[in-house]
């Protein structure tokens, strides 16, 4: 008999956790702050279960094959190639997919993919078999990896999560600092990155504001075939001009000078991962593109792309040393919302305000430090050296 009521006592109790554990589950939070932070949470975690999940696996994997040169260098440019790709489409291609997006994906694709061929090839032969366009013969990056740690070969699963999380995240930063062997390199991608940011943003806010009436007639009634043709022309040369600055980001794990067949295996993933992307148009960060205000009229997507085109090859020649796109091009979109917003002449597009405005660049702004942070605090517990030079400053003050 005892053991009878023991056992009941068990199921009773059994019965309770499973009942109790299902009220929480389903209880509603709705009029507490922790609460609902508890819901978005749990609504994310099952709707991206399927992504969660292939990103454990990834890490399992990087665990695994990290202590091995050969085949770490070539997995971690597998993870790059696609993530590096996958986060900055909203810089180069992101106001092209929002203005073609009555096209079909694999005639954006050819187009995409064609430029990205000839480029790579034209650099390959030109650099003597360097696809970074010289940027990784920099001070701090010109040292070819002999090894490598797992948090390098995690760094572009990292930026995988976040670009999940729409954040556009300096990939610049997240994937190179890992590598810089001193703080000075480091220091100066830094450098040239913060002075691109505050180019764009001057420049951008000058255009759109000097030349307010003239851009707002550009953008009334319905757009003249030929502008077609001049976005698809400078978007070509945007993505060209940027794949000359960021490609490094790729090339990086790999030799500094590529073989022939190095080369094809170079070309032919990224070339079928760009198609991956174009097929499902850009991915849910192409959502940071589409809030901003005209960037699916064609006319507005031409302007900004061909200005940013100017200023990414005003610092292409500047110095060959890593700069950071994504600052460029957050700079250059935060000067152009002001202006539109700010400017009454603007009468073709739906003004928001102000408050709003500064929220956005204020949230983009934010995301882009935080992409810093990360990457920061990665190159330090990678680095013996970087963390050897911290430890000397500190103890010298």
């Amino acid at each position: 008999m005892p053991s009878g009521k023991s056992s009941k006592s068990k199921k009773n109790t059994s019965s309770k956790n499973q009942s109790l554990a299902f009220d929480l589950l389903s209880l509603d939070f709705s009029s507490v702050l922790i609460g609902r932070r508890y819901r978005v949470l749990r609504l994310f975690l099952w709707k991206e279960r399927q992504f969660l999940q292939s990103i454990i696996i990834f890490f399992i994997i990087a665990g695994i094959f990290y202590p091995y040169p050969k085949v770490a260098m070539w997995l971690g440019f597998a993870f790059a190639g696609y993530s590096a790709i996958a986060n900055d489409s909203i810089q180069t291609i992101g106001t092209f997919l929002s203005s073609n997006a009555d096209k079909k994906w694999w005639v954006l694709w050819l187009f995409i993919g064609g430029i990205f061929l000839v480029t790579m090839t034209t650099g390959w032969i030109i650099y003597d078999g360097d696809v970074s366009f010289q940027r990784l013969q920099s001070k701090g990056f010109e040292k070819v990896p002999e090894s490598f740690t797992f948090l390098q070969l995690a760094a572009p699963l990292v930026l995988l999560i976040l670009t999940r999380l729409r954040m556009p995240v300096s990939t610049t930063f997240l994937l190179l600092s890992t590598f810089s062997a001193t703080s000075s390199g480091i220091m100066s991608v830094l450098q040239k990155s913060l002075f691109g940011y505050v180019i764009a943003f001057v420049v951008s806010l000058s255009v759109w504001f000097v030349f307010a009436k003239g851009i707002n007639n550009l953008n009334k009634g319905k757009a003249h075939p030929i502008w077609t043709a001049l976005q698809w022309f400078t978007s070509g040369v945007l993505w060209s001009v940027w794949l000359m600055q960021d490609a490094a980001n790729i090339a990086v794990f790999l030799p500094r000078s590529l073989s022939i067949y190095e080369f094809l295996a170079f070309v032919s993933y990224v070339f079928f991962g760009i198609g991956l992307l174009l097929y499902f148009r850009g991915g849910k960060i192409q959502n940071i593109i589409n809030e901003k205000s005209a960037v699916k009229d064609v006319r507005g997507a031409t302007i900004i792309d061909f200005i940013y085109a100017m200023i990414l090859l005003f610092f292409q020649n500047l110095s060959n040393i890593p700069m950071s796109t994504t600052w460029v091009f957050l700079g250059l979109l935060a000067g152009r919302e002001i202006s539109m917003n700010l400017s009454p002449l603007y009468t073709t597009i739906k003004q928001k305000k102000l408050p709003i405005v500064f929220k956005l660049v204020w949230r983009d702004a934010l995301f882009a430090l935080l992409g810093l942070l990360i990457s920061v605090a990665m190159a330090v517990a990678v680095n013996p050296s970087i963390q050897k030079e911290i430890m000397n400053f500190f103890n010298g003050l």
